[in-house]
């Protein structure tokens, strides 16, 4: 089978994958399940895989292939399978767990101490079929395509995760703010809109984006290269500020934000990465805010979400590329010049 695969860490994007022929994975253990892709999401962390940006964080063999927003049709399953059968339409989430270490028994699954990261930490989805298993795949309900929906098992739940704790603190009347309407972005917004009464303000720097958010719900649109961001929610809030701020970007420049648009006792969630947290420690003590970190969400959020996909709720704004158009893609999402989530069809 063909697949898209990282041999070497590069900041050229434009090679940054070879399309290299590789042997199909087969079914090695009980509990396995392989699924032929159909779409696979492409994702700013591919670009910092790609980067070597995860290099010191986790373990990663090269070479490997890459991908890991995955959906498909399962092809063959391990002879305890039970949720799935060959033929079932599915969504892959993206890390394959054991479920027997104490953050599994607790719940944590992104925190399994035996995990498999797909297109991370193991070969992923960029590739005519995947290896998983039973422990990852969500059965997908009637009418929902796998190509339609595989950037939700991960740019989905990564924003419905961080939404979903926003959602815990927001009250009718509060404000939120998101950051960047890009992949995450867009998603995380439906979300708030769909779970929260909050009234919600999109900032991003592309007129396109801000198209977006109007269309999924923003209440508030503001762009950082025309209006002075602060101001414009210091005047949106009547002085208040955002009880909850999502940041999709997590660049210098929207993290230093926070003590200005961030209301007093609320949290700026910093879920994009690539800068630095750099604010006085007084501005926290002052403004009692908070900085809160976000990873990819739980097999049980991706439940959750595929949930408000099936009612309608959340909608996917994406652009769909050849296996053999990765790098082009790479180039295309390094410039800012995909709206929404580019797919791969295999």
């Amino acid at each position: 089978m063909q697949a898209a695969r990282l041999h070497e860490y590069t900041d050229d994007m434009t090679e940054g994958l070879s399309i290299d022929e590789v042997d199909r994975p087969e079914v090695t253990g009980a509990s396995d399940v392989i699924v032929e892709v159909e779409g696979a999401g492409w994702c700013q962390t591919d670009n910092h895989i790609i980067e070597g940006m995860w290099e010191e964080y986790v373990p990663q063999d090269l070479p490997m292939t890459l991908g890991h927003e995955n959906a498909g049709t399962v092809v063959e399953t391990g002879e305890d399978v039970d949720i799935v059968s060959e033929g079932d339409p599915v969504i892959c989430h993206p890390v394959q767990t054991c479920g027997t270490c104490r953050p599994c028994r607790l719940g944590e699954t992104m925190y399994c101490e035996n995990d498999a990261f797909n297109g991370l930490t193991t070969d992923g989805g960029f590739a005519d079929y995947l290896h998983t298993s039973e422990r990852s795949v969500i059965p997908l309900p009637a009418g929902v395509e796998p190509v339609d929906i595989a950037p939700h098992a991960d740019a989905g739940i990564t924003a419905y995760h961080a939404a979903k704790k926003a959602v815990a603190e927001l009250n009718p009347g509060d404000h939120a703010v998101v950051i960047g309407v890009g992949g995450l972005g867009h998603i995380g917004l439906q979300c708030l809109d769909a779970m929260s009464a909050a009234r919600i303000t999109a900032v991003d720097v592309k007129e396109s984006a801000l198209g977006l958010a109007d269309r999924y719900g923003a209440d508030h649109l503001v762009n950082p290269t025309e209006d002075d961001v602060p101001s414009e929610i210091e005047g949106i809030t009547d002085g208040k500020g955002a009880a909850q701020v999502l940041d999709f970007v997590g660049e210098d420049v929207t993290t230093a934000y926070a003590p200005d648009v961030t209301a007093a006792g609320g949290d700026h969630h910093v879920i994009g990465y690539g800068g630095h947290v750099h604010e006085p420690a007084q501005a926290l003590v002052n403004g009692e805010f908070s900085f809160v970190g976000n990873i990819v969400g739980r097999y049980a959020e991706l439940q959750e979400l595929v949930a408000l996909v099936e009612q309608g709720d959340v909608d996917l704004h994406t652009s769909r590329y050849a296996l053999g158009e990765v790098n082009e893609v790479a180039e295309k999402l390094e410039h800012g010049e995909i709206d929404g989530r580019a797919v791969i069809t295999p």
